[in-house]
């Protein structure tokens, strides 16, 4: 079960932009498109790690700003002809808030 937890408001992301979040797994970039739809991937692309938060937002796809991968905000994956997938958060709006689905932490048991 993932753990949600309130990281913003939508007006904290321009329209066709991005905002990171710092989680314990790593930073998790939020991105908005034109139509207000929210979507969450690590902040990494699969190619050479570069920072997809400071990529170009079009449609439902992200274009990294390294070398120019595009990677679909809907699925993590990355659109052809390339290959690699980023892994996407779960994200729910509600009343203008942003929630992030994130894994629950793991549990060791001691002896």
């Amino acid at each position: 079960m993932p753990l949600w937890i309130d990281v913003g408001g939508i007006e904290d992301i321009p329209p066709l932009g991005a905002r990171v979040v710092k989680s314990p797994e790593g930073d998790i970039a939020l991105f908005r498109t034109a139509d207000d739809r929210v979507f969450a991937l690590y902040d990494r692309c699969p190619h050479k790690g570069g920072p997809l938060s400071q990529g170009i937002v079009h449609g439902t796809s992200v274009t990294c700003p390294l070398h120019a991968w595009v990677i679909s905000l809907e699925t993590g994956s990355v659109e052809g002809p390339d290959e690699g997938c980023v892994h996407r958060i779960a994200v729910e709006l509600q009343a203008g808030r942003i929630r992030l689905g994130l894994p629950a932490p793991r549990l060791v048991a001691n002896g």
